[in-house]
C-alpha cells in the first residue's frame, strides 16, 4: 500500500459528494485524494506522511469562481483603487493622494467606485477637475458598465455637445449637451481608446497579484469572462499562456473567449483557432462569453416591459439587446455544434429569456452535447421562465453578493423596475426549487471575490456589514449546503473540471480548510469565517 504525502485528521471534512457528505479524514497521494473516511484513513500513514490535525476546522473541496475577471482586477489592485469607497469625498481624496504620488502618469485610471457614491449614481467631471485639472483622468465604476472621465479626458477625446452617442452606450451631459463627465457602457471607449496601453509584463504582474489573492480566499480555479478585445481593454490571454507555460500559473482556469458583438457569425471560425492555441497547461479557452445586455442601474439591462421614471411612471426605454435575438438563436447554434460551451451575461428578464431561446434552439438542432451552457447574472427572471433552466440543461451562473439589501439596490434599482419586478430579482430559491444546477461566481473586480461573502449573502440575503435586519426576498435563500456546492461541485461542473468540486478518491487534491464549520456555525457569522490554508493538486498555495 503506498503511503499518503499527506493525511487530514480530527475533521469535518465536507465532501460536496452525495454518497458521503461527511467524513473526518482525508488522505492525499500525490496530487488526488487516496481516500476519504473516518479513522482507518490513518492506515495510509508513512514515514513521510504530513499529517494535518484539523481540530474541528473544516475541510471543503477548493472554491471556484464561475465568472471572474482575474487579470484586470489584479491590474487595477497597481492602479487608482477606489474599491470599499463610501461616499464622493472619500472617493475624491482617494484620487488625490494618488495623483500625487504618481506624478509621471500621463492618464490617471482605474476603478471600484459605486455608483451610490453620487447623486442619481451620476458622478461628474467637475468633481473630478477638482481634484485632477491637469491630466486626464478616466475611472471605471465598480460595475465596470460606465467610467468618469474628467474635463481634460473629455478634451483629448474630441468629445463636445455634438458627439452623438454610440449604439451600444450613452454620453450622460449637461443641460447644454456637453458631456457631464459619465460615459455609459460603449461610451466609455470614447476616451478609453487614448489611454496607453499596459504591456505584457503588467498583464502577467495582474495576473499573479490576483492569483495570490484568490488562493488566500480559498478559491482553487476559475473561469475568466473575457479572453479577447473588448473595447479598449487588453486582452489578458497572454499572461495565462506565460503563466501557463512557466509554471507559474497555479490554478485551474477556463477562458471565455469575447464574442465581438459588432461582429457577426464570421468570428466563429477564429473563435475556433484561438481555441486551439489558447489551451496549455491548467488554462484551456472553450467557452464563448456573449454579452447580450447591460446592468439595470443605468437602464441598460434588457427587459420584457418599461423602466420606470422617478414618478413611478412607465419610460419607453425597456433597455438594450446588444445581439439581435433571432442572430443570437443562430449564433449559438453553430457554437454547440463546434462544442463550445456559452457564458451569457444576461441580466434583465428579456435578455435571460433571449438568452434561454438561444440555448433552446441549439438543443433542437444538435440535441445534447453537454456543452455545458451558463448564464451569469440573472438579476431578474421571469417566473415563466425559471423553470426552463433545468428542462434545458442551462446553468444559473449567480452572483450571490448582489442579492442584498444596498444602496444601489434600494435606490438605484428598486424605484425603476417597480414592485412586482423588483420580485423577481435573484431568484436562487425558486431556480433550486425547479431543478436548476447553480454555479456561483463573483464577478471581480465588479464586487468582492471573497467565496465565504457570497454564501453569507446566498443563505441570508443579507450583506455582512448590513445596518439592518432587512432581508431581501427571504423566500430566495439558500440552505448553507446548496451555496457551497454551488461554489465548488457547480462551478467545477461549469469548468468542465469533473475530477474537482468534491472530496473522493481518485479526484484532485484542490481544498481549503476554515477556521470553522460553517455548515453548524449561526448563518449570521458564515462570512466571519476565515481561510487558513488552500492546496491546489495536493501542494500548498496559501497558508494564513
Amino acid at each position: 500500500m503506498t503511503p499518503a504525502d499527506l493525511i487530514f485528521t480530527n475533521g469535518p471534512v465536507f465532501t460536496v459528494d452525495p454518497a458521503r457528505t461527511r467524513a473526518s479524514s482525508l488522505a492525499v497521494i500525490g496530487d488526488r485524494i487516496a481516500a476519504v473516511g473516518h479513522d482507518e484513513v490513518m492506515e495510509l500513514h508513512g514515514p513521510g506522511t504530513e499529517v494535518v490535525d484539523l481540530g474541528g476546522k473544516l475541510l471543503l473541496p477548493g472554491f471556484q469562481d464561475a465568472h471572474i475577471h482575474a487579470v484586470s482586477g489584479g491590474v487595477e489592485l497597481a492602479q487608482c483603487d477606489l474599491s470599499g469607497t463610501r461616499d464622493a469625498a472619500e472617493c475624491l481624496e482617494r484620487i488625490r493622494v494618488y495623483a500625487e504620488t504618481h506624478p509621471d502618469e500621463e492618464w490617471i485610471t482605474g476603478g471600484g467606485w459605486s455608483m451610490e457614491s453620487f447623486a442619481g449614481g451620476l458622478p461628474t467631471r467637475h468633481l473630478l477637475d477638482s481634484v485632477c485639472p491637469d491630466r486626464p483622468v478616466l475611472l471605471s465604476n465598480c460595475d465596470h458598465h460606465g467610467a468618469w472621465a474628467n474635463t481634460r479626458a473629455l478634451e483629448v477625446a474630441g468629445l463636445a455637445a455634438g458627439t452623438p452617442d454610440p449604439a451600444d452606450g450613452r454620453i450622460e451631459r449637461e443641460h447644454d449637451g456637453t458631456p457631464a463627465g459619465m460615459l455609459q457602457e460603449g461610451a466609455a471607449a470614447l476616451v478609453a481608446r487614448l489611454v496607453p496601453a499596459g504591456t505584457a509584463a503588467d498583464r502577467l504582474a495582474g495576473l499573479l497579484r490576483a492569483q495570490n489573492l484568490l488562493h488566500s480566499l480559498g478559491i482553487t480555479g476559475w473561469q475568466d469572462a473575457l479572453i479577447g478585445r473588448f473595447g479598449e481593454q487588453p486582452d489578458p490571454s497572454d499572461a495565462y499562456l506565460t503563466a501557463a507555460r512557466d509554471g507559474s500559473l497555479t490554478a485551474r482556469v477556463t477562458g471565455a473567449l469575447w464574442w465581438d458583438r459588432s461582429r457577426g457569425g464570421e468570428q466563429i471560425e477564429e473563435l475556433v483557432a484561438l481555441r486551439e492555441t489558447l489551451r496549455h497547461g491548467r488554462f484551456r479557452a472553450g467557452s464563448v462569453k456573449i454579452m447580450q445586455d447591460g446592468i439595470a442601474e443605468n437602464f441598460t439591462a434588457a427587459m420584457t416591459a418599461p423602466y420606470l421614471d422617478a414618478c413611478g411612471c412607465a419610460t419607453d426605454n425597456t433597455g438594450l439587446s446588444f445581439v439581435d435575438p433571432a442572430a443570437l438563436r443562430s449564433y449559438v447554434t453553430r457554437l454547440d455544434a463546434l462544442g463550445f460551451q456559452v457564458h451569457f451575461h444576461a441580466l434583465g428578464d428579456r435578455a435571460v429569456r433571449e438568452a434561454l431561446d438561444a440555448v433552446e434552439a441549439a438543443l433542437a438542432a444538435n440535441g445534447q452535447r453537454g456543452n455545458r451552457h451558463h448564464l451569469a447574472h440573472l438579476q431578474v427572471v421571469h417566473p415563466q421562465d425559471v423553470a426552463r433552466f433545468a428542462r434545458l440543461g442551462a446553468i444559473a451562473n449567480i452572483q450571490p453578493l448582489w442579492a442584498a439589501h444596498e444602496p444601489q439596490m434600494d435606490e438605484l434599482t428598486v424605484p425603476f423596475l417597480g414592485p412586482e419586478r423588483a420580485a423577481w430579482q435573484y431568484p436562487f430559491g425558486d431556480l433550486v426549487r425547479a431543478g436548476a444546477t447553480l454555479a456561483a461566481g463573483s464577478d471581480w473586480p465588479v464586487s468582492s471575490p471573497a467565496p465565504l461573502e457570497g454564501i453569507h449573502v446566498a443563505v441570508n440575503r443579507r450583506a455582512p456589514d448590513a445596518g439592518d435586519d432587512r432581508v431581501f426576498l427571504p423566500r430566495q435563500r439558500l440552505d448553507v449546503q446548496t451555496a457551497v456546492a454551488a461554489y465548488t461541485a457547480g462551478t467545477a461542473h461549469v469548468n468542465g473540471l469533473d475530477d474537482t468540486g468534491s472530496l473522493r478518491a481518485g479526484h484532485l487534491a484542490d481544498l481549503v480548510v476554515l477556521d470553522r464549520d460553517i455548515l453548524t456555525a449561526p448563518a449570521q457569522e458564515i462570512a466571519d469565517a476565515r481561510v487558513e490554508r488552500t492546496y491546489v493538486g495536493g501542494e500548498l498555495v496559501y497558508a494564513s
